[in-house]
């Protein structure tokens, strides 16, 4: 049987431990934003979901001392991650203290999530886990976000995607899907891009 990928370190994998980040992820990100213009000089950024803290560490460097970037998850962010305009929040986002804390170093001009579930195994369950993630990533930009601002998701394909576009296109101008080339080829995972907050 052949090794799965997931086991050895691909070149994404490399390139991220040569440049200091905590894992991969970090390159889908990267080209989010240089396919959408995600991150201005000083925006003030919401990472969901932010641990290990890859997305984190790229915003924080993007930034370069300008803007903040709140980071909220159940578990820490690497002892790597850190920086004078960094806020980082430990907790449950559906929590309404955690909610509240988020809130109150808002409104963002960027929601990003990077999260994904605890996966099973089980395709049909994993993909209505990560549906879940994504409602409550969209929550978050409705409530969160100032207007003419970005979004962007992290979705299990063959999760219902077409009704959580229709719903995000309710609160921005457009809404569309985007696969990085940074995903791996047997991975089932896409965004969801929300841009200009209505």
């Amino acid at each position: 049987m052949p090794a799965n990928s997931y086991e050895k370190p691909d070149f994404w994998s490399q390139k991220a431990f040569s440049e200091g980040y905590p894992a991969r992820s970090v390159y889908k990100l990267k080209e989010i934003d240089e396919k959408f213009g995600m991150i201005k000089k000083s925006t003030v950024v919401l990472d969901l979901g932010a641990a290990p803290g890859s997305w984190t560490t790229f915003l924080l460097r993007k930034l370069n001392g300008n803007g903040k970037v709140v980071s909220c998850d159940l578990n820490p962010l690497a002892k790597t991650v850190k920086g004078d305009n960094l806020v980082f929040i430990q907790g449950d986002l559906n929590a309404p203290e955690i909610r509240a804390q988020i809130k109150a170093h808002g409104p963002y001009d960027l929601v990003v999530c990077d999260a994904a579930p605890k996966t099973t195994g089980n395709r049909i369950v994993d993909t209505a886990s990560s549906e879940q993630l994504v409602e409550m990533a969209i929550w978050y930009a409705q409530a969160m976000l100032k207007p003419g601002s970005n979004f962007a998701v992290k979705i299990f394909q063959n999760g219902d995607q077409q009704r959580l576009l229709k719903t995000m296109r309710e609160i921005f101008t457009t809404a569309k899907g985007f696969k990085p080339e940074a995903c791996r080829q047997e991975s089932f995972e896409t965004y969801l891009i929300g841009l200009n907050k209505k």
